[in-house]
């Protein structure tokens, strides 16, 4: 095990809690807190892509597209209020001069770079990769990020791990490469309830259980 390579969301915190964050954040740029509760609780219903256009309505605002892009700007831009799980930060000092410690992460630039900082992830791993900054169509599954990474370890595919969480897109690159992969399948996690496919070589439900000699 020379590399190993971890994803953000979901898998070093908790997306509705960055979600949550920004919501709140929104609601502050807008002046009305209530506008900010109301987009969570449309979150915490299931309510996707037209949030900000839905509780504008709900409330009394007129949906503009002026509306919906100063509300994207503070949710994407804002600093957010989040923080490493318990596990986590376990699992990356246990690692730590153990492997080389990287991240890829997928996403806007702007916000990936602010949960980074947020969770003081470039003092924690040897580099840190958000997919956007890569340049068109290199975000997940790409093999980008993960060929980048191997290069700068020095390492062939059998020595590198990849531990994410969402078996739609992050496992396909890592595995074509020959890494074995673990996926934390967080009981709050927001892709939980999708199944692991063919290219999952582990499952556990907290980094404290992942065992790389077997992954």
């Amino acid at each position: 095990m020379r590399l190993v390579v971890v994803d953000v969301d979901d898998t070093l915190y908790l997306e509705r809690d960055y979600v949550r964050s920004g919501f709140r954040a929104v609601g502050a740029v807008i002046g009305a807190e209530e506008y900010g509760d109301l987009c969570w609780e449309l979150f915490l219903a299931g309510v996707r892509g037209d949030t900000f256009t839905r509780a504008a309505v709900e409330i009394g605002i007129e949906p503009t597209d002026e509306h919906v892009a100063r509300c994207v700007a503070a949710y994407r831009g804002h600093a957010p209020a989040i923080s490493l799980l318990p596990d986590a930060s376990a699992l990356l000092a246990r690692l730590t001069g153990v492997a080389y410690l990287g991240v890829v992460t997928d996403g806007p630039a702007v916000s990936q770079r602010a949960k980074v900082l947020a969770l003081g992830l470039e003092r924690l791993v040897d580099r840190v990769v958000v997919t956007d900054e890569l340049g068109p169509g290199r975000s997940k599954p790409h093999p980008a990020a993960f060929e980048l990474l191997q290069k700068h370890a020095g390492a062939n595919g059998r020595d590198c791990v990849y531990i994410a969480d969402n078996p739609a897109k992050d496992f396909i690159a890592p595995a074509a490469l020959g890494w074995r992969t673990v996926r934390v399948r967080r009981p709050d996690g927001l892709h939980a309830a999708v199944e692991s496919g063919a290219d999952v070589g582990q499952v556990v439900e907290t980094l404290a259980a992942v065992c790389l000699d077997a992954a």
